[in-house]
């Protein structure tokens, strides 16, 4: 057999490599038989060979555990199997590299990845992501939907739901498990959306989130926020919401898809961790086991979903229900002729305080201020030839939904939803101020500084006219939410319409706004020739405390709540008393009480009533209401329902036994 020998020069590596294994006498040793050789290096050649399926056929295996979500640590354990298989194979074709100068076979080898360099961090990695996964998956199960019950005790208890969820991945198969877990994570996300929703309206408006009709409320809610903080600062809390909300969305799905192929991975394990779960819930139950005062044995989220499931059916009822309730009413058919004869010949003004609710006159903080306020208009107003007495309604909001309030006092309707107003303002139940314009003996106009855009249930209330934020001419600042003082509105009624001369007595419905949420800044008392077109307050509004400021302590919160209700009280007593006459009736009222923050937890809904007259019949026909003299009502005055105010209300002032009504067109 003949041997050729390549004449072409080696590379300076090899030329390199073969210096340094020459012996020491520097005379290269004796090669080998090349038929020797060359069997060697066939072998090592098939060898390599066999090596690339081994490596091709655990790269697939690595693939498929990385899609089924594996953590780092699981991941790992393929690459170091496949490169300790690999070794072997490397030091062959070394071996036989030394023998036939071939391409190394490292240049073919793929880079290790950071986890083969960072082994240790790679674990971690995936430890504390597994651990943050669980954290989360828990929180979501174990979330309260009270603000009273976001305590660490909520959070350290066993909940069914998760239970039952693991044993049910744990026998699913591999694709049904994966689509299982992203629902499971996806619905988990928005049940705890929804806990927040409910936190927040609890504290706001003293009841949960209603998923059938309360979604046009965030809208308002941004609009509130924007009044409050500025439109920069509206849009970057909700581009933080809508971001929050799709995080979770995604982080929670992704949790429990990783839970669930941890388990499948182990499912020994998993399986009898599940059973000693399920066995501690059985027996936590059982016992009544507690941690200051949350059971040990959870089942929030189950019972959570059974309530607004059944919330979502009673909300369909009531709405059917209330629709056969508003479209009956005792006083439907009342000719106007039979209607407030009573008050024929008045001025009669109904005027809604916001916020304006019985902690203002009762609670520690603010009832000082507010209560002098009072006793010292009440004074005033006597001095001024009025009389006065009141007491409590309970609204059918708290917290805001002032148009609740309104419609519930003047449709004599239990209106507590926005479902309810929906449905009684596209009918035609009569409205107390519908009253008054069936009679034909009044002007109906509302001052609504609030609303600042087209409000169609105007004809619903039954007001000829509304001045609304854009009629009024007010050329000043905001304060805050509200679009201009109380004072200013006052005197731009008396502008537009109550000093103005009129063929018939006027029947008005008044908004007063300045105690609105979030009560700073606020406006201070002007005499009245200085009010104007209301440049006056811009000065005023500047010097005014800031929203955020004022938001960060209670007490500061409360204060200027208590400050806000004695500058509208102010308005309307000082506006009686220098634009009144013998012909005024006022009827003035809280709409319901400020939010929790202010109130406290638990509150009531009660807000105080008053009503003024000068002429001391009007009082007499009220006599059997039992109110208490003077505008604070105290804590012994009666309590009624604000829903219930219309009829006694129509009832007082209608026609009395033996007397003759006064003539006049029905409508």
């Amino acid at each position: 057999m003949s041997h050729t020998t390549s004449s072409r020069p080696l590379p300076q590596e090899e030329r390199n490599t073969a210096t340094e294994d020459l012996p020491p006498d520097g005379r290269p040793e004796p090669a080998p038989d090349a038929e020797e050789a060359t069997p060697d290096a066939g072998e090592a050649t098939a060898h390599a060979t066999e090596a690339t399926p081994d490596a091709e056929e655990a790269t697939p295996d690595q693939d498929t555990v990385a899609s089924e979500g594996t953590d780092p640590e699981a991941a790992t354990a393929p690459e170091a199997a496949t490169e300790a298989e690999a070794a072997p194979e490397s030091e062959a074709a070394t071996d036989t590299n030394s023998a036939t100068p071939t391409a190394p076979a490292s240049a073919s080898t793929p880079a290790p990845g950071w986890r083969d360099r960072h082994p240790i961090a790679a674990r971690a990695l995936a430890w504390t992501t597994t651990a943050l996964a669980g954290a989360l998956v828990l929180v979501t199960l174990l979330l309260p939907n009270d603000p009273a019950r976001l305590t660490p005790a909520e959070f350290v208890r066993i909940p069914v739901e998760g239970i039952a969820g693991a044993a049910l991945l744990l026998v699913l198969p591999q694709t049904v498990r994966r689509v299982a877990a992203v629902l499971a994570g996806v619905g988990l996300a928005l049940l705890a959306i929804l806990d927040v929703l409910d936190i927040g309206f609890i504290g706001a408006l003293g009841r949960g989130f209603n998923v059938v009709f309360d979604w046009p409320l965030l809208g308002d809610g941004a609009s509130f926020l924007q009044d409050s903080i500025g439109p920069a600062g509206a849009l970057g809390v909700e581009i933080a919401a809508v971001v929050l909300v799709l995080a979770l969305l995604v982080l929670t799905a992704l949790a429990v898809v990783r839970l669930s192929n941890l388990m499948a991975r182990h499912r020994a394990t998993a399986a009898g961790t599940t059973l000693v779960l399920g066995t501690a819930w059985v027996l936590s139950a059982a016992l009544g086991l507690q941690i200051a005062g949350a059971p040990v044995a959870s089942r929030s989220t189950s019972d959570l979903v059974q309530a607004r499931m059944d919330g979502v059916s009673a909300t369909l009822k009531d709405e059917r229900e209330f629709a056969r309730e508003a479209a009956t009413d005792p006083y439907h058919g009342t000719p106007g002729s039979q209607l407030l004869t009573g008050l024929r010949g008045k001025d009669v003004i109904f005027t809604f305080i916001e916020s304006y609710g019985r902690s203002a006159v009762q609670d520690p903080l603010m009832a000082p201020g507010v209560d002098a306020v009072l006793a010292k208009g009440t004074k005033r107003l006597r001095a001024a030839g009025y009389s006065a007495c009141s007491g409590w309604l309970t609204s059918a909001t708290y917290g805001g939904g002032s148009w609740l309030g309104h419609s519930t006092f003047m449709s004599g309707l239990w209106i507590d939803n926005q479902q309810r107003y929906r449905t009684v303002t596209a009918g035609d139940h009569l409205t107390l101020t519908k009253a008054f314009q069936r009679t034909g003996a009044w002007r109906t106009v509302g001052i609504m500084p609030g609303v600042t855009k087209g409000w169609p249930e105007a004809t619903w209330y039954g007001l000829d006219h509304v001045y609304d934020s854009r009629e009024l001419g007010y050329k000043g600042p905001k304060f805050s939410w509200s679009t201009m003082p109380d004072q200013y509105s006052l005197s731009a009624f008396q502008r537009l319409e109550h000093g103005r001369p009129h063929d018939k007595p006027l029947m008005s419905e008044i908004i007063l706004t300045s105690s609105h949420n979030p009560w700073a800044p606020l406006p201070k008392t002007l005499p009245w020739n200085k009010v104007g077109d209301g440049s006056v307050y811009n000065s005023i509004e500047k010097a005014g405390k800031n929203p955020v400021d004022v938001w960060q302590q209670t007490d500061r919160v409360r204060t200027e709540y208590g400050k806000s209700i004695q500058y509208s009280l102010n308005s309307l007593i000082s506006y009686v008393e220098k634009y009144g006459n013998k012909n005024t009736v006022l009827v003035f009222l809280g709409d319901h009480q400020p939010v929790a923050k202010v109130s406290g937890d638990h509150a009531s809904r009660d807000v105080p009533v008053a009503l003024v007259a000068h002429d001391p019949d009007v009082l007499k026909r009220i006599s059997g209401w039992h109110w208490t003299p003077g505008l604070n009502p105290g804590h012994q005055g009666p309590v009624w329902r604000m829903d219930t105010f219309r009829d006694r209300f129509l009832k007082a002032y209608g026609p009395q036994p033996g007397s003759t009504a006064a003539p006049a067109a029905a409508r």
